[in-house]
């Protein structure tokens, strides 16, 4: 599979246990994410977005798309494998802007289309 160069800001999604991680945004939670760096895909940029952020090491595995032909309605999301159960000491967010949120409790939170269609279909493991 070939990654394409992202241009522009992607959006992380890191799913655990029945959890979605988000971040503060003022006084909104919401989604990690970056702008692309020059010839990065937006699978290396939501991993290395959500390092540089959270302190949690992510493998970006797959584009997420809407399932309907509708436009997308915001930047780019990258579903992303969590490989560690601990972050660094290195994220630009303090502890109290990073949390794990059940899936049932992200209605209030700002997620594209095409992550909220993902979510509806997604069961833990």
């Amino acid at each position: 599979m070939t990654m394409e160069p992202a241009e522009g800001v992607v959006q992380a999604v890191v799913l655990y246990d029945g959890q979605l991680l988000l971040v503060a945004r003022g006084d909104q939670w919401v989604l990690p994410s970056g702008t692309a760096e020059p010839a990065e895909s937006a699978e290396a940029t939501a991993a290395r977005v959500v390092y540089e952020l959270t302190g949690y090491l992510v493998d970006g595995t797959e584009p997420l798309t809407r399932r309907d032909t509708a436009p997308a309605d915001g930047p780019p999301s990258v579903l992303c494998q969590l490989l560690s159960h601990t972050p660094s000491d290195e994220a630009a967010l303090a502890p109290a802007q990073v949390r794990w949120t059940p899936i049932p409790e992200t209605a209030g939170a700002l997620l594209p289309a095409a992550v909220r269609d993902y979510l509806q279909g997604h069961k833990p493991v």
